[in-house]
């Protein structure tokens, strides 16, 4: 798809302890920009400045203007946020939005997403899905989601779409964010 950096997959047999293992590897694709975080400011001012700190590794882009670039930008993520609702819906999974740096906005305002291997499933279920390492990603990408289109599609009030009111309940986002906090923790007492 557009919205999603390409990646190779394949099996490695490598020797260990005088015998031999089977490794899945991947190889994806270099995907030029700056990291498009959720949380952070998505204004236009905000978004000219994403777009335009790499510009100097990418002068040919400046032939296109930065309001068309900021204007491109609401087109791919209305794209993106529509083929995730897909995805969402069709398969009840939905792929890491919230890890840092996994969506890339390039210099013309196309948004990727760079960590395509990491696909969570979908449950407004209780209780809260975490993945392998105790993160509660399927929410944080929810909300993730929810946060590119209020922001930068000016939804006014994704937690009122009935797509997302389960996950962004108060009492369940403060729940989630329990759980980040434990998460930030136990990964810090850890190194």
């Amino acid at each position: 798809p557009d919205h999603a950096a390409r990646s190779n997959e394949f099996l490695v047999t490598y020797r260990l302890r005088g015998g031999r293992e089977i490794l899945l590897c991947g190889l994806q694709e270099y995907v030029p920009g700056e990291i498009l975080n959720p949380w952070a400011p998505l204004d236009a001012q905000a978004l000219g400045e994403i777009l335009t700190r790499s510009e100097p590794l990418f002068p040919g882009n400046r032939s296109i203007s930065l309001a068309q670039r900021i204007k491109n930008v609401t087109g791919h993520v209305r794209s993106f946020v529509a083929g995730v609702r897909k995805m969402i819906t069709q398969t009840a999974h939905i792929p890491d939005l919230a890890g840092i740096g996994n969506l890339i906005l390039s210099s013309e305002g196309h948004l990727k997403l760079v960590d395509i291997n990491n696909i969570s499933p979908v449950s407004p279920e209780e209780p809260i899905f975490k993945d392998e390492h105790g993160y509660p990603v399927c929410d944080k990408s929810i909300e993730a989601l929810a946060l590119l289109e209020k922001k930068i599609l000016g939804h006014p009030s994704p937690e009122n779409d009935r797509f997302y009111e389960a996950f962004l309940r108060p009492a369940r986002m403060q729940a989630v964010s329990e759980m980040v906090h434990a998460f930030t923790f136990s990964s810090h007492t850890m190194m």
